[in-house]
């Protein structure tokens, strides 16, 4: 086990639990939060017991996506809508939102594909053909319509894409396509409220008592924390909820205004120390579909902070996505201490692991 990683990880859902709770008598978020985050440590030690070798198989990854696409095509029939999204499916007393846990299933899919084909990847063949896979997910991500979740599958692919091997005009004709699917999207997909939310980022100060007020108040209260911070609690832009989703959404400019710049240096840094030892430990994969699948789980937890962050400093469109383990919710929390449990149960056979046993050998024996 990693426990740097591990701590690194628990110090930062702790950091989230203490931004959500009001600390004035009983607190929903605070009370489901601590629910959600015993599951999903549990789920992690289970995890990385697990010997993952079997996620080799193709039948396994295909049986994965087919399953992904299943469920996302039932959203439309059974899923309940929330926020103006047919995402989540509704289970009595919780709600899941399988979007989460099948970023997964993408970098699992995609490091698999990349592990067969990675000397062959300079050819544009494998580029389109990865591509397809991403973008069925992405597309039925889309049409919930849930612009946040489908950016960061297409950023996941393009980081994997990137880390596997890339010709420089293959690069270039990656963005030229993603200025024409952009294009598309603006034109027959994106809903007004969507429109107004790239509109207000180009404009931020356009239009603060409508489409603008939720940046508008993120960025105050981030301003507001100054180097120190109100205090714990004393959050006035969040508890007094001038601040709308303080607890998902914003969760970053709630702790920022209690917290301050300080704090804000101290989530940075355990942020950087999880992602620090992701990368290590996928450099240390028994082979590259190992390495290729902690590259991406670090890839995915690196566009998910710099996009929320960047919409709650207000350089980045409103699109609400969480930050990794601080928002509340379960399901995102599932898929990444779900990830990490299985980068943990790889690392239970990588090449550190074979070297120490080989020292640990007596000779003649």
């Amino acid at each position: 086990m990693d426990w740097l990683l591990f701590f690194s990880a628990l110090l930062i859902s702790l950091a989230g639990l203490v931004t959500m709770n009001s600390f004035a008598g009983e607190s929903y978020f605070f009370d489901r939060q601590i629910i959600w985050l015993s599951i999903t440590l549990i789920i992690f030690f289970v995890a990385s017991m697990i010997d993952w070798r079997f996620l080799r198989r193709t039948q396994i990854i295909v049986w994965l996506f087919s399953v992904s696409c299943a469920l996302l095509m039932l959203l439309f029939i059974v899923g309940h809508v929330a926020k103006g999204a047919q995402s989540w499916f509704n289970l009595g007393g919780f709600s899941f939102q399988p979007s989460d846990p099948i970023k997964i299933v993408l970098i699992l899919l995609l490091a698999k594909y990349f592990t067969r084909r990675h000397v062959e990847i300079a050819h544009i063949r494998h580029l389109i053909v990865s591509g397809v896979y991403a973008g069925i997910l992405s597309l039925l991500i889309l049409l919930q319509p849930d612009f946040g979740s489908a950016i960061i599958m297409f950023c996941v692919w393009f980081g994997m894409v990137l880390v596997s091997g890339i010709s420089k005009k293959h690069l270039f004709a990656v963005i030229m396509m993603g200025a024409v699917t952009f294009g598309g999207l603006w034109l027959f997909v994106f809903q007004n409220y969507q429109k107004a939310r790239i509109i207000n980022f180009i404009h931020p100060l356009a239009d603060i008592r409508g489409t603008g007020y939720n940046a508008y108040q993120s960025t105050i209260a981030v301003g507001s924390g100054r180097v120190l911070g109100k205090g714990i609690g004393y959050g006035t832009q969040s508890k007094l909820q001038f601040l709308p989703e303080y607890e998902t959404d914003f969760i970053f400019a709630a702790y920022a205004e209690e917290w301050g710049f300080i704090g804000v240096i101290i989530l940075f840094l355990l942020y950087g120390v999880l992602l620090w030892r992701i990368v290590a430990n996928a450099m240390l994969g028994a082979s590259n579909f190992e390495t290729l699948f902690g590259l991406g789980l670090a890839i995915l937890f690196m566009v998910h902070i710099i996009i929320h962050i960047g919409m709650n400093i207000g350089l980045l469109p409103v699109t609400g996505t969480t930050v990794p383990l601080m928002s509340y919710g379960g399901s995102h929390l599932l898929a990444e201490f779900g990830g990490l449990g299985i980068l943990m149960g790889m690392r239970r056979y990588n090449r550190g692991a074979h070297r120490e046993l080989e020292s640990n050998e007596i000779p003649g024996i």
